[in-house]
């Protein structure tokens, strides 16, 4: 594995675990769910888990990204743009271009907490 790209792989004990590109780490996933239900679980409990770039699971092609922003109540800008430019360049660097992206929002939550805004990203790769 020393040539091998970082990303999910099986560490030979069937158990979903990241290689850093160099060796492994902590990190593991369970395996991949049986069935469309289970790949639709997947795919949701993936895009929870924030803008950490990735690659896909194996034998996928697309991965989804949510990035969680949030509107300042008061003062100049709130950097949305800069956190969404940071997640697609960080996905495009391994490969991936944006398909689709979608927005919800969500009041303000508590003094000074302004509005909270979900894109979700997903991205193809490229071949």
């Amino acid at each position: 594995m020393a040539d091998t790209k970082a990303g999910w792989y099986d560490d030979g004990s069937g158990t979903t675990r990241w290689w850093d590109g160099k060796q492994w780490t902590d990190q593991t996933q369970p395996p991949p769910p049986a069935g469309i239900g289970g790949v639709i679980d997947r795919i949701q409990a993936e895009a929870v888990a924030g803008a950490r770039p990735r690659p896909a699971a194996a034998g996928m092609s697309y991965v989804v990204l949510q990035v969680i922003l949030r509107e300042k109540l008061w003062g100049t800008g709130s950097g949305n743009l800069t956190e969404l430019e940071k997640a697609i360049n960080a996905q495009a660097a391994l490969g991936y271009r944006l398909h689709t992206i979608t927005t919800a929002s969500s009041g303000s939550k508590g003094l000074g907490g302004g509005d909270r805004i979900q894109a979700t990203m997903v991205f193809e790769k490229l071949v």
